[in-house]
């Protein structure tokens, strides 16, 4: 990597990983979103914000951590403007077969795809957050990533390998919250919540189902439309795999329509926050 990174898409994981590299062997780093809103967050994390071209002009390495609808367009309006050799860190949640359409695109390009799959919520370990690595260009791609101080694990040498993880492991994760929200708000809504936590509970002591079930309410609330476009590339990846995406199809659906409530979360308990959710599904 020479001394400038450059990221494309400035959200949540942009934020986190760029107020938390280590910045030591990198002279700028750059950003570029098509939410002209976030450059005051570039500025106030010392990235300096432009248009696609002046972002990725002379970019050793770029992360790529758009919405997962938008990964492949995001390869190829910035191909024309990436130096060759440039490494291409794709973040996005996307089935195997969008990673490898945009690695196609990335490589006629002469840049260097790495498929990127971020295993954990980026907060609160931001740049330490656990990534799996693979292509070509994944051993390669780790020793530059482990310099900025992240945590990358090789998992294999074609594209798609690691997204394929993170896809099947979404199956379960995003699956979980949706039944959280079918089951537990219909619990609420009929007075029985208690009784059917508790029956939960002595199924299953280990999990507690009253936190998780809050924690998971705070979670599609507030990412609910971007976990709803990793699930379509979940269910996208079943597909692919020439299986059934029943259940993926379904999360997608729950995830959407949580996220597009738009509630805020500011209760700490779970009924607040069932209660919340129940009055803007009802109202």
């Amino acid at each position: 990597m020479n001394g400038k990174l450059a990221f494309v898409g400035f959200g949540e994981a942009g934020q986190a990983f760029a107020g938390s590299l280590s910045r030591g062997g990198l002279e700028r780093v750059a950003g570029y979103d098509l939410n002209r809103e976030r450059a005051a967050a570039m500025r106030g994390l010392e990235v300096m914000p432009g248009d696609r071209a002046l972002a990725l002009a002379g970019a050793g390495a770029v992360w790529c951590l758009v919405t997962a609808d938008r990964a492949a367009a995001a390869a190829e309006e910035c191909v024309p403007h990436l130096a060759p050799g440039t490494l291409w860190f794709d973040g996005n949640s996307c089935s195997p077969g969008t990673k490898t359409q945009a690695a196609a695109l990335i490589e006629a390009g002469q840049g260097r795809y790495v498929d990127v799959a971020i295993m954990a919520p980026v907060h609160p370990l931001r740049a330490r957050v656990p990534l799996l690595l693979a292509g070509p260009w994944a051993e390669e791609a780790a020793g530059q990533l482990r310099g900025l101080g992240m945590n990358p694990t090789v998992v294999g040498d074609m594209v798609g390998q690691a997204s394929t993880i993170k896809m099947l492991r979404s199956v379960m994760i995003k699956g979980i919250e949706a039944l959280t929200a079918e089951c537990v708000l219909g619990a609420r809504k009929a007075g029985v919540e208690e009784r059917v936590l508790a029956s939960l509970q002595a199924s299953d002591p280990g999990f507690d189902w009253t936190a998780r079930s809050g924690y998971n309410f705070e979670r599609m609330a507030v990412h609910g439309q971007r976990r709803a476009s990793e699930m379509r590339e979940v269910a996208k990846t079943l597909r692919e795999l020439d299986l059934p995406d029943r259940m993926a199809a379904a999360t997608a659906q729950w995830q959407d329509q949580i996220g597009s409530l738009k509630v805020a979360m500011d209760a700490d308990d779970l009924g607040p926050r069932a209660d919340a959710l129940l009055a803007a599904l009802i109202s």
